[in-house]
């Protein structure tokens, strides 16, 4: 779930010196933000710490401090400003804060670490706290979390980051090192280096930029139930700023809202909470009423129920996952949005389907578990919690989910394979290589079955959504039918 909050950004720079270092062998006392009144930034660093030390996902987290705590909007904003902005610069705010320690800011404690990261992404980007007192209350909550010692050392930090903030001139970036690039943009170098080399220097730096723009939230018309016209007339007279999107023709931006599941028409199934890119992959399907479908990693279910819509709730989807919590959401989804059609079954498609469901399918989706780089305006801490490694485990795990789901596609069929990722291979390699091992499927254009005003988000035959040139989570996508 991603909840929409703006506030001001405010660059501003200056200059200072060094201080010792407060290293994770120092010593610490736990303290968890309910011990008393509930601090926002506090809390923001417990968060961060999580999502640093135990790769855990920012939202999750954010979803259900939110839900446990009696914030009001203001604080909730604030929170998911703090929490999102500060993993969004990681890496410009780890740049300006290593000159001032004399150890590795990864040897630091979590919490200190993290501390000391949400407040100087205040004093760099946000203009609502004066700079004495964001600095005060980051003493404070050091002091309480680690004792006065950890007050100092984050005193004298930020006190010597403040007095060298003056921003040093921009350089021309598309023809500076990747080293440059990685800090003043927020990406990890070795990710900097990949979009370069597949991109274009130039296109590389848009992406990054556009990257670290906080995403719109962005619903999906449930037209069986009521019109986009209509739904947009009804948000607002609700007080709701919405648009509708420029590709999908089912597709509404939120510019302002509550908390998703407190938008009026939420529970009468009038939408479903899916990014725009990845509405545009269910045209690809093309699926067709009274034919059957196979939707191999269909978790949460916007997918599946966008295809069971496209098809009148006629034909049968076997939405397949092998999380259990994965197929409870698609089951939520799928009765609120008021589908039959569906059916959820937990497996994993790398392995052979039951013998019930092994039936040849008109149609198979897969879209494939990825680095999830695409999604980097929604999930920042991706960049920081996957590697090189991880892009090449996942490769691997696609193709092998593919070469399964592909064996269960009748003559004639089609298969669409999509990721939300920009990784060279996870996308286009992972098809070229399935397409030489599979002779009897042909590749697709593309444009030929995406709405029209999405016709020009190809790359070649592929589909391709970028976030600075679309607006839209970065997205690949293969159409591949089965001619022998």
């Amino acid at each position: 779930m991603e909840y929409s909050h703006s506030l001001k950004f405010s660059w501003r720079t200056k200059n200072g010196s060094r201080e010792p270092s407060l290293s994770k062998e120092q010593g610490s006392k736990p303290v968890t933000a309910s011990d008393e009144k509930t601090n926002v930034r506090q809390l923001a660093a417990e968060i961060l710490s999580k999502v640093d030390t135990r790769k855990a996902y920012a939202d999750i987290l954010l979803d259900s401090s939110m839900r446990s705590q009696p914030f009001d909007e203001r604080d909730r904003g604030l929170l998911t400003e703090v929490v999102h902005g500060t993993l969004r610069w990681r890496g410009k705010i780890d740049g300006r804060l290593q000159p001032h320690l004399r150890r590795p800011l990864s040897e630091a404690d979590p919490l200190i670490r993290n501390l000391l990261r949400l407040t100087l992404y205040q004093l760099l980007f946000l203009d609502k706290v004066p700079d004495y007192a964001a600095v005060n209350e980051a003493v404070e909550i050091a002091k309480k979390l680690q004792g006065s010692r950890a007050g100092g050392f984050v005193n004298g930090v930020l006190r010597n980051v403040l007095r060298q903030r003056d921003d040093r001139a921009q350089p021309r970036l598309s023809n500076s090192s990747v080293a440059t690039l990685a800090q003043e943009y927020s990406h990890p170098q070795w990710l900097v280096e990949k979009w370069r080399d597949y991109f274009g220097s130039d296109e590389a730096i848009a992406l990054m930029s556009a990257s670290n723009d906080q995403a719109p939230l962005v619903v999906r018309v449930n037209v069986r139930k009521i019109s986009r016209d209509v739904l947009l007339t009804q948000l607002a007279e609700n007080g709701i700023e919405a648009l509708p999107t420029r590709n999908s023709p089912v597709g509404i931006w939120l510019k302002s809202a509550p908390a998703i599941d407190r938008i009026p028409g939420f529970a009468e199934g009038y939408f479903q909470v899916q990014g725009e890119a990845s509405q545009l992959v269910s045209y690809l399907l093309d699926p067709q009423p009274n034919e059957r479908i196979l939707d191999a990693c269909a978790a949460p279910g916007g997918k599946a129920t966008h295809v069971a819509e496209l098809m009148d709730d006629r034909g049968s989807v076997i939405a397949v996952d092998r999380s259990p919590s994965g197929i409870a959401k698609i089951n939520d989804n799928r009765s609120r949005l008021g589908l039959r059609s569906i059916e959820a079954l937990c497996h994993d498609m790398g392995e052979t389907l039951p013998a019930a469901l092994s039936t040849n399918y008109d149609r198979i989706l897969v879209d494939a578990p990825c680095s999830g780089f695409g999604t980097l305006r929604s999930h920042p801490e991706i960049k920081w919690q996957r590697d090189q490694s991880d892009v090449k485990r996942l490769s691997a795990l696609q193709r092998k989910i593919l070469n399964n789901a592909s064996g269960y596609l009748k003559p004639g069929g089609v298969l669409v394979y999509s990721t939300c990722t920009l990784m060279a291979e996870e996308n286009d390699e992972v098809v070229r290589r399935f397409l030489s091992e599979h002779d009897g499927f042909e590749l697709e254009a593309a444009a030929n079955y995406l709405p029209e005003p999405a016709k020009s988000l190809v790359q070649g035959k592929y589909f391709l959504a970028l976030p600075h040139r679309d607006n839209s989570d970065g997205f690949f996508a293969a159409r591949m039918r089965k001619v022998n």
